[in-house]
């Protein structure tokens, strides 16, 4: 990706599968959401996906916690619940860092 100021989507990658490995833009697409399914999946079954040299999607269990309406101020519950959580690896890291010094 050239221009920096702009997001990459799933279009995105999909394109540079297309240009880069010769797929036709029907294989990108469809090896692309198979990827993010299966990455959903592992999630979503409670297990945590690790990519080497990316990072760690896991899972984290919040409580349930005292909160406050920001328009009323009243006290509310905010419910407990799971969430997902990325952890860069040191070498993405390092990266971007890198990049971002140029």
């Amino acid at each position: 990706m050239e221009n920096t100021d702009k997001t990459m989507t799933k279009a995105d990658l999909v394109e540079i599968l297309f240009r880069k490995t010769g797929l036709t833009k029907r294989q990108g697409k469809i090896l692309v959401d198979a990827f993010f399914a299966e990455i959903s999946s592992a999630l979503e079954s409670g297990r945590p996906v690790k990519l080497s040299g990316f990072g760690n999607f896991q899972l984290r269990d919040k409580a349930q916690r005292p909160g406050r309406n920001p328009k009323t101020g009243e006290e509310i519950a905010i419910t407990a619940r799971r969430v997902v959580t990325f952890h860069a690896s040191q070498k993405l890291k390092d990266a971007v860092s890198g990049a971002k010094n140029r």
